[in-house]
């Protein structure tokens, strides 16, 4: 049988990754799990206590295509509690997942073989997912100077859209408001529509993220419950799209998805409430955001990203390889350490960098840096 030329994409090479330290675990041994941006915490308990409410009497059927009206009311109000901007919640989509979000955003905004910019590094199903579409990614290779993010002088010509990401993955650094400012302004002199990946925002470490909603309505913003509220596999976010873009998405997301998944969606109005514990949670990645930036230098790893957000150190390991998925094989074979080689975020530059995750327990990232540094002591 005959497969599309769209279907053609390149594999996510952490799942790989993942796939290989489960096996080593199925064999008996105790790996550390750094490969993988996935909280090591349960949903909040406010939200699995509602969840469970919902179940004893609700049949959980159908919602609206745009998601619950009190869910999308709750995201409004939280731009107003924590970015001072008033926002109306019609403008908010529920979506499956951040990755549901993409598939809108892309569709409603692009039409084939439209060019669409990404900074490299970047996440990789940006790409795919642009391909899978048969839409044209286009890379930006960004520097260490701009902190791993694009800059207005970066942007080649003829986009039709431009992918931002701030805190990014695999970096982890953030753009401010002066940089986000420029490259808002950027884009509205070039007529390049704006999609802003905000799914990091709340796991910062310093000054908060600022979203591209604080500078203009002119975009499409991106925000998940994946990280921060600590709960990927419900596979739940949302996108907040300009007025006039409403009725367009819904069309698309009727057809596309139905709706968001309901119990998610309960789920994740709940969690909006839990803040003390999602706080503790970010004290933990914070905690071993510090283990990391004292530990992974004394294994040898001293040239990193500056990591403002996310919990991801991005580290370039030029000194040691030019194979950085040999190098990662050789890492989970050696230390029982499974870490993401950097060609999933960076086709050209990626041979020579690994992305490590801080986002497990404390004791887990305590005995992953000790494991790496016996292993690179002796393979140096």
């Amino acid at each position: 049988m005959r497969v599309s030329r769209r279907s053609d994409v390149e594999p996510f090479i952490v799942m790989d990754v993942m796939e290989a330290a489960r096996a080593a675990e199925a064999a008996g041994r105790h790996i550390i799990h750094m490969e993988v941006g996935q909280p090591g915490t349960p949903a909040p308990a406010g939200a699995r206590a509602a969840v469970a409410r919902a179940m004893e009497g609700d049949p959980l059927g159908y919602t609206v295509a745009l998601g619950l009206p009190a869910l999308r009311a709750r995201i409004a109000r939280h731009y107003g509690e924590v970015y001072g901007v008033d926002l109306d919640p019609a403008r908010v989509v529920v979506t499956p997942g951040s990755s549901g979000a993409f598939l809108l955003a892309f569709t409603a905004l692009f039409d084939t073989g439209d060019r669409v910019g990404l900074g490299d590094p970047g996440y990789p199903s940006y790409r795919q997912i642009l391909r899978a579409l048969d839409l044209a990614p286009v890379g930006i290779q960004t520097r260490p100077e701009n902190r791993y993010q694009p800059v207005p002088q970066d942007l080649p010509d003829s986009l039709a859209g431009l992918m931002l990401a701030s805190p990014g993955n695999p970096s982890g650094t953030m753009l401010g408001h002066a940089q986000m400012a420029a490259l808002v302004e950027a884009c509205a002199d070039r007529d390049v529509s704006l999609v802003s990946d905000e799914i990091y925002h709340g796991l910062h470490y310093g000054a908060r993220g600022v979203s591209a909603l604080e500078l203009t309505d002119e975009a499409y913003v991106i925000n998940s419950f994946s990280k921060y509220f600590s709960m990927t596999g419900w596979r739940v976010g949302w996108m907040v799209v300009p007025e006039a873009h409403v009725r367009l998405v819904e069309r698309i997301a009727q057809n596309m998805f139905i709706c968001p998944p309901h119990v998610s969606q309960v789920a994740a109005l709940a969690a909006m409430d839990c803040g003390p514990e999602l706080e503790a949670n970010r004290a933990v990645y914070a905690q071993n955001r510090a283990l990391m930036l004292e530990g992974l230098p004394k294994a040898g790893f001293t040239r990193i990203a500056p990591p403002d957000g996310a919990f991801y150190i991005y580290a370039d390991v030029s000194d040691y390889t030019q194979e950085s998925r040999a190098f990662a094989e050789e890492i989970l074979a050696g230390a029982g350490v499974a870490v993401t080689p950097g060609l999933d975020f960076d086709p050209l530059r990626g041979n020579t960098t690994l992305r490590f995750s801080y986002a497990r327990a404390t004791a887990d990232i305590e005995e992953g840096l000790a494991r790496l540094q016996r292993f690179m002591a002796a393979r140096v």
